[in-house]
Parts: C-alpha cells; sequence; structure tokens
C-alpha cells in the first residue's frame, strides 16, 4: 500500500474561540440525528442549539463519535456471548442423537430377529 503524505495544518486552522462555521453546524447537526439512533444510555445530553464555536463542536463531535464507537463495541460483544438458550441447544440435540441411536440399534435388533424366525 502506498503511503500519502498529509502536511500538518498550520496552528491557526483551528481557533476553538471562533464561531463556528455552517459547515460544522451542519455537521453537528447530523451528528444529533445519528445520537437519536443510539440507545439512550449513549446520548450526550447536550443541546446542540447552543453550540456556537469551533471548539464547543469539536467537543460534542468527540463525544458523539466515541459513543458510537463504544454502543457499537457494546453491541459486537453482546452478539459474541452465548444465550443461555444456544448454551442449551447442543446438549439437547446430542441427547436427541444418542436417543435416535438407541432407537435404531433397537428397530434393527427386533427386524434381525424376525427375519430368524
Amino acid at each position: 500500500m502506498t503511503l500519502i503524505h498529509v502536511p500538518r495544518p498550520k496552528q491557526s486552522a483551528m481557533n476553538p474561540d471562533r464561531p463556528a462555521s455552517s459547515l460544522l453546524l451542519a455537521q453537528v447537526a447530523h451528528l444529533r440525528e445519528a445520537e437519536t439512533n443510539l440507545p439512550l444510555r449513549y446520548h450526550s445530553e447536550r443541546y446542540i442549539n447552543a453550540i456556537q464555536t469551533e471548539g464547543e463542536a469539536a467537543a460534542y463531535i468527540r463525544q458523539v463519535t466515541e459513543a458510537i464507537h463504544q454502543a457499537h463495541e457494546d453491541a459486537a460483544a453482546q452478539r459474541a456471548k452465548p444465550t443461555a438458550r444456544e448454551k442449551k441447544i447442543p446438549r439437547i440435540a446430542a441427547a436427541a442423537a444418542r436417543a435416535s441411536q438407541k432407537r435404531s440399534r433397537k428397530t434393527a435388533a427386533k427386524s434381525g430377529k424376525r427375519k430368524g424366525v
């Protein structure tokens, strides 16, 4: 893979006290919409119409992005855990297979006796 060099931005590129641009506020609105789809325990409880500066927008964007990542990690961990039902199925299936084998042996033994008579 080819490495692409991206130059560092100037120190003046981000000023936390500068008023947020309409593009940045639109990004905040989109993230608020994404946040509403998360479970309540991941919500930030932040009123986005009060966000006025780049620093406030950056803090909100970081908070929501981390919440989205945490929600996905928690969901993946939950899917990886076997449920109580999943734990019981293999034992039940194994017991059913053993019972089926016993029945087929009894049937074979009975049919063998009849043929010999």
